[in-house]
């Protein structure tokens, strides 16, 4: 018998993560983590992490802070809706795209009067 790696971990089956390849560019959702309401970071303890457990792609990492990979991430809100603290949100991927590239030409326009 193979010894444990990970204390969490009883499944029989290893996830991978992407299994579905690259899922971010079509995604509708995205999850924001508010890092000041997440457990694990406030308490810099390995505590809760539902949110990894339950992802059914494997693109949360349990770890301190918690990540997730957006490349990945199809935005299925499984995360959000088992965090018991609500410290992810599903925001519409659209909107936060205007505001990056928003953001983004504000910077460029900056950088060139100068």
């Amino acid at each position: 018998m193979v010894a444990k790696k990970d204390p969490f971990i009883s499944a029989c089956a290893t996830l991978e993560r992407g299994e579905a390849g690259r899922t971010g560019d079509w995604r509708a959702k995205r999850p924001i983590i508010d890092l000041s309401k997440c457990t694990p970071c406030k308490k810099q303890k390995d505590t809760c992490y539902l949110c990894w457990l339950y992802c059914p792609d494997g693109t949360i990492n349990r770890g301190i802070p918690v990540e997730i990979d957006l490349e990945y991430c199809k935005g299925c809100g499984i995360c959000a809706q088992v965090c018991p603290a609500k410290a992810i949100t599903m925001e519409d991927e659209e909107d936060l795209l205007l505001k990056e590239c928003a953001i983004l030409n504000e910077t460029e326009a900056g950088g060139e009067e100068s």
